[in-house]
């Protein structure tokens, strides 16, 4: 298995149901685990099958969230890319030294699966975040 691949692609929505009935409904998407409430940032989230990845939409719930603040800005639209990293830990000890800003200096931890996001002006304009693989 190669050292990176794609987990999800996310996607901020001003409504998780509306954008089901595009992305599931009309595209035919299956879901993965219905939709999750994500406290302490402030979303909900639902996941739905994409090939041997997944498409992650994301609808803020609290309007003081870093998302929130996103939609508000730029509108609905891509949010970030998600890779998949054997060893989280050595690819953030490799890219901080590398001179990489990182919003996550260290790796967070959710339902079990370690985590961390890259900024977007070191990854092309583009927020990334990095799962450890399990």
């Amino acid at each position: 298995m190669p050292d990176i691949s794609l987990n999800h692609l996310a996607v901020v929505v001003d409504s998780l149901d509306e954008a089901l009935v595009f992305w599931r409904d009309a595209l035919g998407l299956a879901g993965t685990g219905g939709r999750q409430s994500i406290g302490d940032e402030g979303v909900d989230v639902a996941f739905l099958k994409l090939g041997d990845s997944r498409l992650e939409l994301i609808q803020p719930t609290a309007e003081d969230s870093g998302v929130a603040r996103y939609l508000a800005k730029r509108g609905p639209g891509l949010h970030h890319v998600c890779l998949e990293v054997s060893d989280l830990d050595s690819k953030l000890q490799a890219l901080r030294a590398s001179g990489v800003e990182l919003i996550n200096e260290a790796a967070r931890e959710r339902d079990g699966r370690r985590y961390a996001f890259v900024h977007p002006g070191s990854a092309c304009g583009v927020l990334l975040e990095l799962y450890e693989r399990i």
